[in-house]
């Protein structure tokens, strides 16, 4: 074994994404019901449907 090999650098910490089981998911959630619910109110409300 080498010198080099022996005082490698410990590895980088994991880049957090915001992928699946990160941030507010309650929010986001409720968030998207009540983009849902405005979307169907101007669709219904301008007669596109």
């Amino acid at each position: 074994m080498t010198a080099t090999a022996a005082t490698a650098a410990p590895p980088a910490p994991r880049t957090r994404t915001g992928g699946p089981g990160e941030g507010p998911d309650l929010l986001e959630h409720a968030l998207g019901w009540v983009l849902v619910v405005v979307l169907a109110m101007l669709v219904s409300g301008l007669g596109l449907l």
